[in-house]
């Protein structure tokens, strides 16, 4: 077992359990958990790290080199928490100096990209009644803008292709009505009354109900004159299909590729019910002209060894072939990405030849296949290799393996391209040349810009950091440590403004944050483990890291601990309560957690029960009932935060409040803290605060450490018997 070095500066301990849906395994080999203790001693720039220091430190996009490899445009967001107002940014930063300049500060800037091989920009803007402005600017001429276009309804998730001289591609998400055309919430007619009615689920997903306008990708061209660009007729490619992309809730620019031999995007399977069902396929658009109408309605790509969801579709730099993610089992989210090589996809002119010619890469070293699941797979830019990024014993590294390989038989594992972090985006650093511009983060820094040649990964070179390498928050590299032990794995090496681990650090604790078994990064197997045993394997783990925290952690005071879960980890918070090592803790928190596993059936995805419990209730009731929270509700007794938002459709409202009343009813001490305006998450940067001032204060009261904050002034006030969170 390997113990990394670890700066505790106080022995008060926090166990971390959140965890977003994954499913959850055979505690066999030596599994890596992360820990962070703090406060660093050092200089730097915020004298504590606290949430409001977190919330609002600039948030930089991943950004995009120009063709040249000089420049590179990203935006910038920042909330201020003295002017209650939040500012965006579109800049440039110059590679070689890493210094930026202001493109513009215009509140709903959004979405750059560089047009061909010039220095202009094309980027969105809000337009009247509801229309989306295509504003075109110039690096030398910052401040000089024109109107290139103007699309009458909201737009993201834009890509363009440039097609020869004087002439660029553009694809672009947005809603569509049933009938094609684009759908404007501000021109949409006044309703007469707010009822819904359906003949199929689903009804509600994450945090909308289900409405008629669907995601549908749109292309156009743009064309030069007289020095200027103007965009022509866009069309909607997925016009009477029946199919949706970007899926919801949440693809993006992942979903979907443009190059110059037309459209290549994932959909879910639109014969299969969504809330059953996983299932996506590959489709191609052949566009000969994009200022007009497709030829040909979307070609299929479909698999029978592949019957999951899909992702990352992407052409090669020639637009001839194309590569993909697809997951093998329908109904489980959790499975392994699987990459599929389709050679010469434009000169495929029939849906059977296309799929004949699709490829799943069997990967293995040693007659040992690779178990790591991909997500997200390009071309480098000479087309020779495929550049993956892949989570990876905690950290979500860039990986590349060559196309000279057999295909079908792969012999070597494919070869690390960075180390340690968490890889956010990839990009070609300039035209002829096979190095690339990589956007990152880790614990302790929330933006890493890095240029990196894949044939010398080791002479990568950092053009900016955020944060300086975490100087500007406080933090160091130093407070982050890895211990080994038999039973879970680590959180990512990654940053987050939800659940950042140096927020709590900074309380003076030092912080654990397990993923259980099922825990993606270490292999399949791992993954499938929690499958049938929710409250089983998985906390068999957490009692075998405790016990390692109290025999090999002398310094921590275990009398003093508490834990955290969210989502899954909610769920095992409430597991805890019923179980003995919820007696371990002197507080608990659960956000957004499951109470009865009965009640999921009121969930949006069914697919992710059904899986994980092995099949419908009616079906597998032994199993529903088994891992069920709600059963051991009379062992509860441990003091717990309970924190549920209204929008949560996820895991509906009832889950917190059911969980609130029991806890009341027994007279055990217990808050309950719930947002009407957040999801499954809590967003808003006000929001936030208030999140983090009352969990702050619920674990210090019970480790014995003062409070956080006195909450009225996170706009969160005290009556008699309750308190309530008021806007």
């Amino acid at each position: 077992m390997a113990v990394s070095k670890i700066v505790p500066i106080t022995g008060l301990l926090i166990l971390c359990v959140a965890a977003l849906y994954f499913t959850v395994q055979d505690p066999s080999f030596w599994t890596r958990r992360t820990i962070i203790t703090g406060p660093s001693h050092m200089t730097f720039r915020a004298p504590r790290f606290t949430p409001e220091v977190m919330l609002s430190a600039p948030r930089r996009s991943p950004a995009i080199p120009n063709s040249h490899g000089k420049l590179a445009v990203y935006t910038v967001s920042t909330y201020s928490f003295g002017s209650r107002q939040k500012t965006s940014e579109i800049k440039v930063i110059d590679i070689t100096s890493g210094l930026s300049t202001l493109i513009t500060n215009e509140r709903t800037a959004s979405d750059p990209s560089w047009l061909g091989d010039t220095n202009e920009l094309l980027w969105l803007k809000e337009g009247e009644k509801g229309a989306t402005v295509l504003v075109v600017g110039s690096v030398e001429k910052v401040g000089q803008t024109y109107d290139a276009g103007i699309i009458p309804g909201s737009i993201s998730n834009v890509k363009v292709k440039e097609l020869g001289t004087g002439q660029i591609a553009i694809a672009f998400s947005g809603k569509s009505w049933p009938n094609g055309t684009l759908y404007n919430a501000e021109q949409e007619p006044k309703k007469l009354t707010t009822a819904r009615l359906y003949d199929s689920t689903m009804v509600r997903h994450w945090d909308e109900y289900v409405t008629p306008q669907k995601n549908a990708i749109w292309y156009g061209k743009f064309e030069r004159s007289n020095g200027r660009w103007s965009l022509g007729p866009v069309t909607n490619a997925l016009k009477d299909t029946r199919l949706e992309s970007p899926i919801p809730t949440f693809g993006g620019k992942d979903n979907f590729d443009l190059s110059s031999t037309g459209l290549l995007f994932v959909s879910k399977d639109p014969s299969l019910n969504p809330a059953f069902n996983t299932k996506c396929n590959l489709y191609f658009v052949p566009i000969n002209d994009f200022s007009e109408t497709p030829t040909a309605k979307p070609r299929l790509l479909e698999l029978e060894a592949l019957q999951g969801a899909a992702t990352s579709p992407a052409f090669s730099p020639d637009g001839k072939s194309a590569t993909f993610l697809q997951m093998g089992q329908n109904g489980y989210e959790s499975d392994r990405n699987h990459v599929v090589l389709v050679p010469d996809i434009a000169g495929s002119p029939a849906e059977t030849e296309l799929s004949a010619k699709a490829q799943v890469l069997k990967i293995q070293k040693d007659k040992t296949e690779w178990d790591r699941s991909p997500s997200s797979v390009a071309f480098s830019p000479d087309g020779s290799m495929l550049l993956l990024v892949v989570e990876d014993k905690g950290d979500d590294v860039l990986v590349k393996f060559d196309l000279k390989d057999s295909l079908t038989n792969m012999q070597r594992y494919p070869e690390p391209v960075t180390g340690s972090g968490a890889v956010s985006d990839v990009q070609p650093l300039k035209a002829g040349s096979n190095e690339l511009f990589i956007s990152s983060t880790n614990l302790i820094d929330n933006s890493i810009y890095t240029v990196v040649d894949p044939a010398q990964p080791a002479e990568a070179r950092v053009v900016s950091s955020n944060s300086r390498q975490g100087v500007s928050f406080g933090l160091s590299s130093e407070q982050v440590s890895e211990i080994w032990f038999q039973g879970a794995v680590a959180w990512t090496n990654s940053w987050s403004t939800r659940w950042n681990p140096a927020v709590f650090a900074e309380q003076g604790y030092v912080v654990i944050c397990p993923n259980p078994t099922g825990s993606t990064g270490y292999g399949q197997a791992f993954v499938d483990g929690i499958t049938e045993s929710w409250g089983g394997v998985p906390y068999e783990d957490l009692v075998k890291g405790f016990e390692y925290i109290e025999e090999k952690m002398p310094y921590v005071d275990t009398d003093r601990a508490v834990a955290l879960g969210a989502s899954y980890g909610g769920y095992m918070m409430n597991w805890f309560q019923g179980h003995p090592l919820g007696r371990a803790f002197k507080a608990l928190v659960c956000h957004d957690g499951v109470f009865s596993m009965t009640n999921q059936i009121s969930s949006d995805e069914q697919y992710f029960p059904n899986h994980d419990l092995g099949g419908a209730y009616w079906k597998s009731r032994e199993n529903w009932e088994r891992w069920n929270p709600a059963r051991f509700t009379g062992n509860w007794s441990t003091p717990m935060l309970v924190i549920h938002n209204e929008l949560d459709f996820r895991l509906p409202i009832s889950e917190g409040l059911a969980m609130f009343n029991v806890l009341q009813e027994r007279g055990i001490d217990s808050k309950f803290l719930t947002f009407s305006d957040e999801n499954h998450w809590v967003l808003k940067e006000e929001n936030s605060l208030v999140w983090h001032t009352v969990v702050l204060n619920w674990i210090n009261k019970y480790a014995g450490l003062p409070p956080f904050k006195e909450e009225t002034a996170s706009g969160v006030y005290m009556t008699d018997e309750t308190q309530v969170a008021v806007g």
